[in-house]
């Protein structure tokens, strides 16, 4: 029998209760309970990758991994890499490349790929393929695909070249006002 039972979801920095059977897919909750829909339904067993999140920072099919499993993780979206006036350096990289026609396997692309970059962020290709081999593309824009992280990781190293050259000029002023 699947009773209900509460459960504290963590998505995209926010908290919510929900109510759910704990054998509930965890994409059922985010895309019906949170109006979540980057992640998509492809497959339901796991096999394609469009429904990919990231819990505690790690790719995971969310068609399979229960709602109890999710409990109290933290669970990033596509919504939760960045917002359409301020898109995350992936999904930017992304668009800038155009790695999509159909565009259902970009979410399970994009998040799987943010992933690789967070590990390291100057993947060789045969890396980049290895890593996206799972996420299933039938439009073939695999070529686009992998371009697109090769930008991201040049995009995340050029934002973190920016914020590095900010930080001394910050930590200047706070000693400037500290000395009057």
């Amino acid at each position: 029998m699947n009773r209900h039972t509460p459960l504290t979801l963590h998505v995209n920095g926010a908290t919510h209760l929900v109510a759910a059977a704990v054998d509930t897919p965890l994409l059922y909750l985010l895309r019906n309970d949170l109006a979540l829909n980057g992640p998509k339904f492809g497959c339901g067993l796991g096999e394609c990758g469009a429904c990919t999140v990231l819990l505690d920072g790690v790719p995971t099919r969310a068609c399979v991994t229960t709602a109890k499993v999710a409990s109290g993780r933290e669970i990033t979206t596509l919504e939760g890499l960045g917002t359409r006036t301020a898109l995350h350096p992936v999904q930017q990289a992304f668009i800038e490349e155009q790695a999509a026609q159909c565009g259902y396997c970009l979410n399970g692309m994009i998040m799987t790929a943010k992933a690789l970059l967070d590990r390291d962020p100057h993947p060789g290709v045969e890396t980049i393929r290895r890593e996206l081999s799972r996420n299933l593309c039938r439009c073939g824009t695999h070529v686009e695909i992998v371009r697109a992280v090769q930008r991201a990781a040049e995009l995340l190293a050029a934002q973190a070249a920016a914020q590095a050259a900010a930080l001394p000029a910050a930590q200047s002023a706070v000693h400037e006002g500290v000395r009057t």
